[in-house]
């Protein structure tokens, strides 16, 4: 007997105001990467009110694998702020330095694959239009918390694992194997996947399944069954230092940190040119000086690099560290790189894609069921499908189209709310696909 698909998609559309209502929580209190302690203890009560077994904090980051760390007094102020904002103390206190990352699993105990899902949870660094014609702003929803705001749609991914945690665990007793829930911190700046993969959370997962929401199309009922074209990268801040003198009275005496940095910048971007394939350099932050009559001794900056390969971005960030040293050589400058990113290539499975887009065509407000699509930039959730892969298992990674309001990574971003549960319906099919008993 094939499975209720008809009585389980109404029971998400019960669900919708539900969901819409995390997500607008969710986008009201955003934290950025690292920082999400509010939000990931909201999460983990959500889970464990399910009924579901939830970890945190080390048992799924592995503490030396965490790039681009706040500083421990940043990071007990946003411990502050959470629990002054709503934030689960007893979860928090599982979360301090850094560990933001929450899992729950359904284990329903019967012989079975175990599927993993993944959902970023973190916020970007940036201040959201606070005008009327904005939608978070004109129904009460915008982003209280100065300088984040969720301009990317990861609000809504977190309320999409949520509502899909509870419809599955609802079904529970037609399911077998186990189905993992993944809420991952800082995707932005491409960190927090590296850190989990790390500390094995992939390493007995057959299928993983994750996705984006508006980046398909801006088209709301499309969506993408398997995303390819994801770009390898390296995200490193550098700092120079020199040494400050009188600009007037004796600039000899001084080592210019400034144009250190500035000969650096201007070499690094001559460095976009391989035959083997597209590759990307970016300094996105430069910063230097004291004053107009003061040599500068600090300079630091901030700049990624991306590769059509791995070896492609492992080559255009081989050549910036020569650049950079070779910058600092020029001036007598002391430098120093940190790796603060990272994320690797990526590819969907092929088979575990025509499942969803079977699935997929149960679902009535899915209009256009696109087959392939790349997605020209990065994504650290690759490093999850990769050690799924390396493993025998299958990854996919979609996207679903939805109407925007503005680009992604805008101050006045916002999206058309219904995608959420087409996102859920396809989550929840599949999994119905690949773990169900056949019959319900």
């Amino acid at each position: 007997m094939e499975a209720d698909y008809e009585n389980i998609s109404k029971f998400i559309d019960k669900l919708e105001s539900e969901m819409v209502s995390l997500r607008r929580g969710f986008h009201k209190y955003p934290e950025s990467g690292w920082t999400e302690f509010r939000t990931a203890s909201k999460i983990a009560n959500y889970l464990e009110n399910l009924g579901l077994e939830i970890r945190l904090g080390e048992e799924i980051l592995d503490k030396k694998s965490m790039m681009g760390l706040p500083s421990k007094e940043e990071l007990e102020r946003h411990i502050e702020r959470a629990l002054n904002q709503g934030g689960v103390e007893k979860y928090i206190d599982k979360m301090h330095g850094g560990f933001t990352g929450v899992v729950g699993i359904l284990d329903t105990k019967v012989p079975g694959p175990t599927t993993a899902f993944r959902f970023d949870i973190d916020a970007n660094d940036g201040i959201e239009n606070c005008s009327l014609d904005h939608r978070p702003a004109k129904e009460g929803f915008l982003s209280v918390n100065n300088g984040a705001m969720h301009s990317c749609g990861h609000d809504g991914h977190a309320a999409i694992g949520l509502i899909l945690a509870k419809v599955l665990k609802n079904i529970e007793k037609q399911l077998i194997g186990k189905i993992i829930f993944i809420f991952q911190p800082a995707e932005e700046g491409v960190r927090g996947a590296y850190a989990m993969v790390n500390s094995g959370l992939l390493d007995n997962v057959n299928y993983f399944l994750t996705g984006h929401i508006g980046f398909a199309s801006n088209k709301l009922g499309q969506i993408v069954c398997n995303t390819d074209g994801f770009l390898s990268t390296t995200k490193f801040d550098v700092s120079f230092k020199g040494k400050s003198s009188h600009a007037g009275a004796s600039p000899q005496n001084g080592k210019n940190a400034l144009l250190g940095a500035a000969t650096a910048v201007l070499n690094l971007h001559t460095l976009c040119q391989h035959e083997e394939g597209a590759v990307r350099i970016n300094v996105g932050v430069l910063n230097a000086g004291t004053g107009r009559n003061v040599v500068p001794e600090y300079a630091d900056m901030k700049l990624e690099t991306r590769g059509e390969s791995n070896n492609l971005n492992q080559y255009v960030t081989d050549r910036a560290m020569d650049i950079i040293k070779g910058a600092a050589i020029m001036y007598d400058l002391d430098y120093n790189v940190k790796i603060v990113g990272k994320a690797q290539k990526g590819k969907s499975d092929e088979e575990l894609s025509k499942l969803v887009a079977e699935q997929a065509k149960r679902i009535d407000e899915i209009h256009e069921i696109v087959e392939h699509a790349k997605l020209t930039g990065s994504e650290d959730a690759t490093y999850m499908m990769n050690r799924v892969q390396e493993n025998g298992g299958k990854a996919v990674y979609l996207m679903f189209g939805t109407k925007r309001t503005a680009d992604h990574h805008n101050s006045s971003f916002d999206f058309d709310e219904r995608v959420l549960k087409i996102a859920v319906k396809v989550y929840a099919f599949s999994a119905i696909k690949i773990n169900g008993r056949g019959e319900i």
